[in-house]
């Protein structure tokens, strides 16, 4: 008798356990809280399709980056990587590091990269941009020291 006491016990407090979690989903919706990973617009895989030159913080100039490499970045929960084939050298073109964002700003800290990004990352870890980004598309513009755009990378989602 005891036994099927414990065994019913412990069915209730697992049914009580999975409807409390049921609740706070509904909570959430209810209230549109938005749960940490479904948060992050950035996370996932993104192809680098063109550029933007800016002048007075006015496009002037856009070309497409299918004729001169190839560039892919992958952004994870807190991590980035980005690589680059050159259709026209083989010299390798990686960094890997940490990123933050919020709606307007995007840092990237690189922690190492290829020969080439290494001597770039003594001089300087910490990339800032601006960031305009939607579901499928992102732009990280370089802005200089007066707040004016300089030319943007522009990518869209590939996974």
């Amino acid at each position: 008798m005891k036994y099927k006491i414990v065994l019913l016990s412990m069915a209730l407090m697992f049914i009580s356990s999975c409807k409390e979690h049921d609740q706070k989903a509904i909570e959430n919706v209810e209230t549109g809280e938005i749960s940490e990973t479904s948060k992050n617009k950035l996370k996932g895989t993104w192809e680098l399709v063109g550029f933007y030159n800016y002048k007075d913080n006015m496009v002037v100039d856009s070309f497409s980056n299918n004729t001169i490499s190839r560039q892919v970045k992958i952004y994870t929960d807190n991590k980035v990587m980005w690589c680059k084939l050159l259709k026209t050298d083989s010299i390798e073109f990686f960094g890997y590091g940490t990123y933050d964002y919020n709606d307007d700003d995007l840092t990237e800290v690189l922690e190492f990269g290829s020969a080439f990004m290494n001597d770039v990352i003594k001089e300087q870890q910490e990339f800032n941009f601006k960031l305009e980004l939607s579901d499928d598309r992102f732009e990280q513009i370089e802005i200089d020291d007066d707040g004016n755009k300089i030319y943007s990378e522009n990518y869209k989602r590939v996974e």
